[in-house]
């Protein structure tokens, strides 16, 4: 039996799953997918944002403001690539502007420090590529970028460094109460816990609904995005929103921590909770809205699109409770849920303890977890990397100049990749110019060998997407 079952592996789970790995407990973390960041974590805008936008004394507002204060430590402790790059909110007329001078007032009432109105032209000497049609803006010098699925894989990595226990492919199907735990099971195992901790996120309505708690209702609400190449990741600095409406911060511009530039979301509610197809429309949207606002954006420097699904709730706020004994909801965790992730695993432990949960502190707890960061080393520290070892001399991605040794470090790093999607969101290879089109078929040699099976047995992506049907003679 466990002391805690934390129900999905995105960047909420993740996050409480590192809180609670600092203390002397037995910590379980399930995962209907093949991977960690399966959900919503792995295609989001990957905004820290600065706490200006959620209403003055909801859940949003305080989390978004504590968490972003976290983020830059947590994500050093992670070794967690983070910017702070600052955010700009523009206007075109006089109804813009009253949104912006009321965004400006709440931000202050929340807490969120620096912030400045500025005219069109004030605007422009932070971002030269503003179109001239932007005559205000809010600058939120306080906003940050970070890699939503880089610090869920860390943080579920330096969870399990410290103990806790990832079951992947674990769809949880029921959830009965017994005299003493929870009994949580999927279609072919089960598992015990005195306390459950709801991070489904999508489907966090539907765990909930297990335990008797049918208050949640989650809409997935659609958003479609473009990824520029690297080369025009100078168009902007800062992350660059449209003034907000009911249905989100609309289509925004803002670099990436890699250097890319990503445009984007369009949001549109739907009922299939599986559907990330996109669609011409909702491309076409983002391009309409991009060009309003900046200059120079040039949009046949494109290297992929998606979409993502939030998870709206029925609130219109993060829903944080608990509903039954000894089980914590963490629901309608939609924008600034990135922002507020580290927040809202404090706010989790708390609410475990005042159910019961005896929390002692953990002698030997490590909260840092050593990685290499070779793509930001200078050419010396390569060198030195690679005289150590020479898996670190050997390019396998092209596009993203991503070498072995960083794809063996992955590999061999918890949470294990067990997939070719795994390795992509870990290191970078396979997400450059080609996608993968070069480097797939060695990086599925290196999984193999680790994972000591056939290649005919490497997903994409897991089960139902082998990416070979058999082997030519004398292949393996």
């Amino acid at each position: 039996m466990y002391d805690v079952v934390i129900i999905g592996a995105g960047v909420i789970g993740g996050m409480v799953s590192r809180a609670l790995s600092s203390y002397d407990l037995s910590v379980c973390l399930l995962e209907k997918e093949n991977d960690v960041a399966m959900g919503a974590t792995k295609a989001n805008s990957a905004i820290v944002h600065a706490g200006f936008d959620a209403e003055e004394g909801s859940l949003k507002a305080k989390l978004n403001v504590e968490g972003a204060n976290l983020m830059k430590e947590v994500a050093k402790e992670l070794s967690v690539k983070y910017k702070n790059n600052g955010s700009i909110v523009v206007g075109f007329d006089s109804e813009d502007e009253k949104t912006i001078k009321k965004l400006y007032e709440r931000g202050v009432k929340n807490g969120v420090k620096e912030l400045k109105i500025l005219s069109g032209d004030e605007a422009r000497e932070i971002e030269p590529n503003l179109t001239k049609e932007v005559t205000i803006a809010l600058y939120a010098p306080t906003a940050g970028i970070v890699c939503p699925y880089e610090l869920t894989v860390a943080s579920i990595g330096n969870a399990m460094d410290n103990g806790v226990e990832l079951k992947r492919n674990f769809e949880v199907v029921d959830i009965k109460k017994g005299k003493d735990a929870y009994i949580v099971s999927s279609k072919e195992e089960s598992v015990s816990a005195k306390y459950v901790v709801n991070c489904a996120g999508l489907y966090s309505d539907k765990i909930a609904s297990m335990v008797g708690d049918n208050s949640i209702t989650i809409t997935p609400r659609r958003g479609e995005y473009i990824l520029l190449d690297k080369e025009c990741g100078a168009l902007a600095k800062s992350t660059i929103f449209s003034c907000p409406t009911k249905m989100g911060k609309g289509i925004l511009v803002s670099p990436t921590v890699d250097g890319n530039l990503l445009l984007g979301p369009t949001s549109e509610n739907i009922q299939d909770k599986e559907d990330t197809s996109t669609t011409a429309k909702g491309l076409d949207d983002v391009i309409a809205g991009v060009k309003q606002k900046l200059n120079g954006v040039m949009i046949n420097k494109s290297i992929t699109s998606f979409t993502g699904l939030r998870a709206a709730g029925n609130t219109g706020d993060f829903i944080i409770n608990a509903p039954v004994k000894n089980f914590i909801n963490c629901a309608g965790i939609e924008s600034p849920g990135l922002s507020s992730a580290p927040a809202i695993a404090k706010m989790v432990v708390s609410l475990l303890e005042k159910e019961g949960l005896t929390l002692t502190k953990k002698a030997n707890y490590n909260p840092i977890r050593k990685h290499i960061n070779f793509s930001t080393m200078t050419i010396e520290e390569k060198n030195e990397v690679i005289k150590k070892d020479k898996a670190y001399g050997k390019i396998v991605c092209r596009c993203e100049c991503i070498t072995e040794g960083e794809i063996l470090e992955a590999i061999k790093s918890n949470p294990k990749p067990l997939d070719l999607d795994g390795v992509k969101r870990r290191t970078r290879s396979q997400m450059g110019r080609c996608q993968g089109g070069f480097c797939s078929p060695y990086i599925m040699e290196l999984l193999a060998k680790e994972m000591g099976v056939s290649k005919t047995e490497i997903t994409k992506k897991g089960k139902g997407s082998k990416m070979l049907v058999g082997t030519l003679k004398g292949d393996k």
